[in-house]
């Protein structure tokens, strides 16, 4: 069975992956090195929480991915704006997007758990 929010994150990560790899490139280190850990970490954390062991194990591992999400934005944030930085318009898409999954998801959690 498909998992939209499984997969949409794997195809982040990769994204991220990508666009870190320009960064070092262009010797970007510190920015690059935040920004993978980041940006992976929500999948990572997403693919936990498919497994928890209650709701609340589930509604803690997406809060966490949701945290790396708005890391992972102000990483991005700063490339963006930093003169020096090669910004990806297609990165801040598929963030906003992911975003908006798991906050319905962790809203939607949170509510049947009352």
């Amino acid at each position: 069975m498909k998992n939209p929010v499984v997969e949409k994150s794997i195809e982040l990560a990769l994204l991220i992956i990508e666009y870190c790899e320009v960064l070092e490139s262009e010797r970007k280190f510190v920015i690059s090195k935040q920004l993978l850990k980041s940006g992976t970490s929500i999948g990572a954390n997403i693919h936990e929480a498919q497994n928890a062991e209650s709701k609340a194990d589930f509604i803690h591992k997406m809060k966490i991915a949701t945290k790396e999400l708005e890391e992972t934005k102000y990483w991005l944030i700063l490339c963006e704006k930093a003169k020096s930085y090669p910004t990806n318009l297609i990165l801040k898409e598929k963030i906003k997007e992911l975003g908006l999954i798991l906050y319905k998801i962790l809203s939607t959690s949170i509510k049947s758990k009352k």
